[in-house]
């Protein structure tokens, strides 16, 4: 049969990870690596990225290598850039044909962003199984277009039956960095490391690795409400916003906030936390609902089909977080989070709302369904 050219006949498994683009589908993608390794530990795992974007940082020094695809994203307007567009993607389509034949995968796991689509295309008309892992309650265009040839599909919310073949779904929940049971342990280490009082509340602000620019400029035209308040700030701005942000705090003496480009230690983040600010990914989510704390959603409107409006309208909807459109949070934001942390009786609710909603151990249940089709 046409398939058995490109399986591996080892006895070891060989898989082939593929996306990226931001921390929202890379640190899903190195969860499932990382449990497919403690599965397995002879298992080979090879990522396909897209060439300039954050995985061909961060996926090496998580410890797994990765080959970059030239393949971007179309702009949304009629342009002629978009011809380009086109070109990289015939590039990247042959680029990948020739990495599946040479890495030779009993898999190919798709986690959304650019390279997933030539990658996962590639592999269904090779005959290799594929696994897609649908973060979002929307499913994209790609995905649902991949869907037709996909072996699996994990996802994290009930009713995808509405994008995928329900014979294909598997609801695993979304895989998330690490395991966040200990936090209120790491309390005192954390406000150390930030240089926080234990006095004062702390809100967490959170806009994703590459940064948002709403919630950014929410706080930054509030910077006298913020400095006066009873509160500490615990702010990563992203590294486009971090000079500009970092400079403006200065200015005004603010002592309360703590501005950070880019926070790796994030189960300290969460730890002195006691309430966060956030987008609404759908990584982000998943996390968020294993805290368990009070969580203010921004929804960025700058992502295809409105998914994080839709993520998180799914945990609004139980009372598990408070929903801020992007459009009123320069003037709403500030206040309705010093409103929060003065109101404990809600916060209590939130809390524990959103805790319902976790999922645990995703990363293992999507990994095992990884394993499954490596033996077809």
């Amino acid at each position: 049969m046409k398939e058995k050219k490109y399986m591996n006949q080892q006895k070891h498994k060989r898989i082939i990870i593929s996306g990226g683009g931001t921390g929202g589908h890379i640190f899903p993608a190195i969860s499932i690596a990382n449990a497919l390794m403690k599965i397995d530990a002879e298992t080979e795992i090879l990522f396909v990225g897209a060439e300039g974007r954050m995985e061909m940082e961060k996926i090496p020094a998580a410890g797994y290598r990765i080959i970059g695809l030239p393949v971007a994203g179309l702009y949304r307007s009629l342009t002629f850039k978009n011809f380009s567009v086109l070109i990289k993607l015939l590039k990247s389509l042959r680029k990948a044909k020739k990495v599946i034949k040479e890495f030779g995968p009993d898999v190919v796991v798709g986690v959304g962003g650019y390279a997933s689509g030539p990658v996962l295309r590639q592999a269904g008309r090779m005959g290799i199984p594929t696994l897609i892992q649908e973060q979002n309650s929307y499913a994209g265009v790609t995905n649902k277009l991949l869907a037709k040839r996909a072996s699996t599909i994990c996802v994290a919310y009930d009713g995808m039956e509405k994008y995928f073949p329900s014979g294909k779904i598997i609801k695993t929940g979304n895989p998330v960095r690490q395991n966040f049971d200990n936090l209120n342990g790491l309390l005192d280490e954390a406000l150390s490391y930030f240089k926080l009082k234990k006095e004062f509340p702390v809100i967490l602000v959170l806009g994703g690795s590459l940064g948002a620019g709403s919630i950014n400029n929410s706080l930054s035209e509030n910077l006298n409400v913020l400095r006066d308040s009873d509160c500490q700030w615990l702010w990563q701005t992203g590294k486009y916003y971090f000079e500009n942000v970092k400079a403006l705090v200065s200015l005004s003496f603010s002592g309360n906030i703590s501005v950070h480009g880019f926070i790796n230690r994030m189960d300290y983040a969460y730890a002195a936390a006691d309430i966060i600010i956030s987008r609404s990914g759908a990584g982000t989510i998943s996390e968020l609902c294993l805290v368990g704390k009070p969580v203010i959603l921004i929804p960025s409107p700058n992502v295809a089909e409105d998914h994080q409006t839709r993520n998180a309208e799914a945990l609004s909807s139980r009372n598990a977080a408070l929903l801020i459109e992007d459009s009123r949070a320069s003037k709403t934001l500030v206040d309705e989070a010093i409103k929060l942390i003065s109101d404990k009786s809600r916060r209590d609710m939130l809390s524990e709302n959103i805790l319902k909603m976790a999922d645990r151990d995703a990363d293992v249940r999507i990994a095992k369904e990884v394993l499954k089709l490596a033996v077809i």
